[in-house]
């Protein structure tokens, strides 16, 4: 998952409109055509946009400025398919817009990893140390989860979706900052680290195997991190769009989106049926507040 601004809504469906208008969405009515949406379209896109062709599959694809845009616009109806987040933040979003948008297919599981321009290891982290975290639901609870599996700071409570508040400070070394998660990598020049993804190591020139703790993307507390495509309730067994999700599977596309990542990210293979109950599970714990 990647991270990027948000903006107020009516400012987003806005942006998304005209975006999209842009992009000639109108060729969809020929039934070759999927309109997708994105966050980083990057060189990976241009491989998966060839081999979906190779197919007889036109990709339309939308590049979005942020998080926000991609689920509005696809319960819009403006585009048919969006592949940019993880189940935890289709779960947050789902639940806080009471609607129903559903995983077809799995991609891959980005590990979260702790930067830092002023030390080159935890240990020399100081004591009251200030780490810069993304200040969105979903990514600032996972980003707490790695500092407290680095030994930086402590949870009470208990919770799945902890915030700042959650914070023992009495037992933490570190204080943190919530920031807007396009802030992170910028936040390095001030802060004594920074929880950053993926998209915007990227952005930054920052090489991700130089994180000093990332979070296990193979271990099974993970599943609420998959990556997935995600199209409409009503429309999850659309051949075409089964065949986006198998192009996005083709040795080329995933050949590439290693050699972008730098071999970090796992690739993940799991069912429609299992990721639609393990999103099942993210949004059951949301509305508890767990």
């Amino acid at each position: 998952m990647k991270f990027h601004r948000v903006l107020a809504i009516p400012v987003l469906v806005a942006t998304a409109a005209l975006t999209l208008t842009a992009c000639g969405t109108d060729d969809a009515s020929s039934g070759t055509v999927v309109r997708i949406g994105t966050t980083d379209r990057d060189h990976v896109w241009d491989v998966f946009e060839r081999k979906a062709k190779d197919k007889g599959i036109t990709l339309r694809i939308t590049n979005f400025s942020d998080y926000q845009q991609p689920n509005l616009a696809l319960a819009q109806r403006q585009i048919d398919v969006n592949l940019f987040q993880h189940l935890q933040f289709l779960g947050q979003y789902n639940v806080s817009n009471n609607d129903t948008l559903t995983p077809i297919g799995s991609t891959y599981i980005v590990p979260l990893g702790l930067y830092s321009k002023k030390h080159k290891s935890l240990a020399d982290i100081p004591q009251g140390g200030q780490i810069a975290i993304p200040n969105d639901p979903t990514n600032q609870a996972r980003a707490l989860f790695v500092l407290q599996a680095a030994g930086l700071l402590k949870l009470s409570g208990g919770s799945r979706q902890p915030s700042p508040a959650d914070i023992d400070k009495g037992a933490s070394k570190v204080t943190v900052t919530p920031v807007d998660a396009a802030q992170t990598a910028l936040s390095l020049a001030s802060t004594d680290g920074s929880i950053i993804n993926n998209t915007f190591l990227e952005r930054s020139g920052i090489d991700p195997n130089s994180a000093l703790y990332k979070d296990d993307p193979k271990n099974p507390a993970a599943e609420p991190y998959i990556n997935v495509i995600v199209t409409r309730a009503e429309d999850k067994d659309n051949p075409l769009y089964k065949q986006v999700v198998d192009v996005w599977k083709d040795p080329e596309v995933q050949a590439a989106h290693a050699e972008s990542t730098k071999n970090t990210a796992v690739a993940v293979t799991r069912s429609a049926p299992e990721l639609e109950q393990i999103l099942q599970r993210v949004q059951q714990t949301i509305r508890d507040g767990k």
